[in-house]
This record gives structure tokens, sequence and C-alpha cells, in this order.
């Protein structure tokens, strides 16, 4: 799976060489790291933050993905659970506060992903 654009967002990979972290923390559960970036790959040189306020667009991503997983949460609770709709209407609360730090992070993972490719030549300096 490396060389494609999901091995890089569900890992967090450079998206360029795919060979280092782009986060300083690996654990995105450690909120005050959260979004501690390195500045540059080390392997390839590719700077993560094109332009200021680059991520952004970012926030756009995360709240498609914050959509996906309330609407998911919802139909689980209601139709498979069983619960009533105030009841899932917590559920949906809790589980869209326990799924923000990994969805910050897939968010941003996501959005650098539209500007950078892969690069064989770069992966295997």
């Amino acid at each position: 799976m490396k060389g494609t654009k999901l091995y890089s967002i569900f890992t967090g990979k450079c998206p360029v060489c795919q060979e280092e972290s782009m986060y300083k923390e690996k654990n995105p559960f450690k909120l005050n790291k959260i979004y501690d970036m390195h500045e540059k790959c080390s392997n390839c040189q590719t700077k993560y933050k094109i332009e200021p306020s680059f991520f952004y667009g970012a926030m756009y991503v995360s709240y498609g993905i914050g959509v996906a997983i309330a609407v998911a949460s919802f139909i689980i609770a209601h139709y498979f659970i069983g619960l009533e709709k105030l009841n899932s209407f917590f559920v949906i609360i809790g589980v869209l506060v326990l799924s923000m730090p990994i969805n910050m992070r897939l968010a941003r993972n996501i959005w650098i992903n539209f500007f950078f490719s892969f690069n064989k030549e770069k992966a295997n300096s």
C-alpha cells in the first residue's frame, strides 16, 4: 500500500517520500501536541506548510469527516442498537468528542495530500 495517497493519509507520513512522520508526536490524544508538525521532511526536504495558514482548508475536510461520523453514529445507535433519538444524539456527541483528535489529524493528512503526490525518486534518497 506504500506509494498511495491512502498510505500517507492513514499513517501521517510525508506525502512525497512516505518515509518520515509529519508529526512530532505520534499519539494524537496528547492534545497539547496535536498540531506539532515538523517544518519539513528530513528525508526529501518537502516543506509541509506551503504558505501561511495553509492548513485552514483542513477545517472543511474535518467538517465533512465529522458529518460522516455523526451520521454513522446515529444510524448505529438508532437503528441497530435501538436507542431513542435523544439518546442517539448523546451518542453522537460522545463519539464526535472522542474522535476529535483523530479527525483533526486525518483532515490535515487528507488536505496536504491534495497538494503533494508520491515521488519514487525522493522515496529512495
